[in-house]
């Protein structure tokens, strides 16, 4: 809820060091990101907790009584979780306008990638079934190649 507060006196803090083409950027970055989380957390409701709790809840036929308290920080730690994790295609563009990589190399490192996605989606992950892993590692295997996308874009001259 104080995101807003803290972007604005980021942002504040930051404008009066930057060039007008690097103040464009980054006008155009926050709704970009603000986009990419939202969109993190709307996966993570309308996907992953449909398919994550039922599963949780009977783990081994076993009927589980849950707590509020335990339930709504389970829910928000994970949604938190998979909205950074949705912010990867704007690292990697930031990263490439800072020449610290460039799409070819991300294209050339996707199968680097695309393991460490695989021990991020079992780290965020709340269960132990392949089928949620999988439901988190596909958008952000997706994103990857967004990524690169983006990269290509950020590293033109």
């Amino acid at each position: 809820m104080g995101m807003p507060v803290i972007v604005y006196q980021v942002v504040r803090f930051l404008l009066p060091g930057l060039k007008k083409g690097e103040r464009w950027w980054l006008f155009l970055g926050i709704p970009f990101a603000s986009i990419l989380f939202a969109s993190g957390v709307g996966f993570t409701w309308f996907v992953m907790i449909p398919t994550a709790v039922p599963f949780l809840a009977t783990f081994l036929d076993i009927t589980t009584q849950v707590r509020p308290q335990n339930y709504f920080e389970f829910i928000t730690k994970l949604m938190a979780w998979i909205g950074l994790s949705f912010e990867m295609p704007l690292i990697a563009f930031l990263l490439a306008k800072l020449k610290i990589v460039t799409g070819k190399q991300l294209v050339q490192g996707w199968r680097y990638a695309f393991v460490g996605i695989s021990v991020l989606a079992a780290v965020i992950t709340p269960t132990v079934d392949p089928v949620n892993m999988g439901l988190v590692m596909l958008p952000l295997c997706g994103l990857y190649i967004f990524s690169i996308f983006l990269a290509w874009i950020g590293g033109r001259n």
